[in-house]
């Protein structure tokens, strides 16, 4: 396969990938957005998440490993695809649970924390888990 039909490939298993999640196929800046949030690393451009979208770049190794983690996928699916029936159907095919913007969002926020207020944080979700479970 040339590295045109690769990139092509690519951006249809991403866009797949993400309506499986419940995200728009048709947002660079969202994409951006949401890989940003989750990624360690340096951030990506909307541009760059545009020429995901598009057929016209693959991301890294590095970034696509967190893309598939984010969405649920297997990596080496979304590199370079499989049998149709190969095709992932989000959370029930792989295990994994996502979370959404605002959970990762206060994940972060937990680990701008001390030490002694992350710990009075676990415990308090811990209580709420144990009511919640009770109900």
């Amino acid at each position: 396969m040339n590295s045109s039909n690769e990139r092509e490939s690519f951006s249809q298993r991403l866009q797949q990938a993400l309506k499986n999640a419940h995200y728009s196929p048709d947002s660079p800046t969202r994409l951006a957005r949401e890989f940003n949030i989750r990624f360690d690393g340096r951030p990506i451009t909307v541009h760059a998440a545009r020429k995901w979208l598009v057929g016209e770049a693959i991301p890294t190794q590095e970034k696509l490993r967190m893309i598939a983690h984010w969405l649920g996928v297997p990596a080496d699916w979304l590199r370079f695809g499989g049998a149709e029936s190969d095709t992932p159907q989000g959370d029930s095919a792989t295990g994994l649970s996502r979370f959404e913007s605002a959970d990762v969002k206060l994940i972060a926020d937990l680990q701008r924390l001390d030490e002694h207020h992350r710990q009075i944080a676990r415990e308090f979700i811990r209580m709420l888990v144990r009511v919640n479970y009770q109900k």
